[in-house]
């Protein structure tokens, strides 16, 4: 991947700080998850740079150990009380403006598809829609949180959609990466997020989206006060 502009590392850079940063406020500051995330972050950072993720094309995937221990920590958090007295305990106002990060993610991935690091179908021009979430967040917010005038079933509506969003991106990105697995994207694969500090999107960023949706949903279900 070639020298990128640095208005892109620097708006990445401040969307993962800010995304950790509401999340952690989300956790009533938290020092495990405080400190947890951030041996996480360092790890997969030094190991990015040392070019680990640029040998694609293994069996098994090596982009496998970004995303499987952080979907383990989740189903370990939802199948514990600890995790569940964890979970129950997260603010559910903040998880939801939280959200609001992806707006500036979208745009990077969308930059990084003008600088050819990764494919067309991981932006809002191709199968990207999550942009919708980081948009609707604010609204979700102003009108669940502050007007009361949406409902706990809008909120879960709301939540299960923007999960569905992720998801499919998710599994765009997955099948676009260089690797014995690669479905799409072969004029310009995903390259981008198996290198530093982008690997920081599925490792970090990614998990962080996708707990938020399942601790929201839980406490939703639960009768969770709003």
């Amino acid at each position: 991947m070639a020298t990128l502009p640095s208005y892109i590392y620097i708006v990445f850079g401040l969307t993962v700080l800010l995304g950790l940063l509401l999340f952690y406020k989300a956790t009533n500051f938290s020092k495990s998850f405080l400190t947890t995330t951030i041996i996480w972050l360092l790890f997969q950072s030094i190991i990015s740079i040392s070019g680990f993720y640029k040998i694609a094309k293994t069996i098994p995937p090596r982009f496998g150990l970004l995303i499987i221990p952080p979907l383990i920590l989740t189903i370990i958090r939802f199948n514990t009380k600890s995790g569940k007295q964890f979970i129950d305990n997260l603010n559910l106002k903040t998880l939801t403006i939280f959200h609001t990060v992806r707006i500036p993610v979208e745009l990077v991935l969308y930059w990084l598809f003008v600088q050819k690091a990764v494919p067309e179908l991981m932006t809002f021009e191709g199968r990207n829609f999550d942009f919708f979430s980081g948009l609707s967040a604010p609204f979700i917010y102003y009108f669940g949180f502050v007007k009361k005038s949406f409902g706990k079933n809008v909120l879960l509506f709301w939540n299960f959609i923007c999960l569905a969003l992720l998801l499919n991106i998710v599994f765009n990105a997955l099948l676009s990466l260089p690797s014995a697995f690669q479905q799409f994207g072969f004029d310009q694969p995903n390259t981008a997020i198996l290198q530093f500090p982008f690997v920081l999107l599925p490792s970090v960023l990614v998990p962080l989206v996708l707990f938020a949706h399942l601790a929201s949903i839980r406490q939703l279900l639960n009768n969770k006060n709003i």
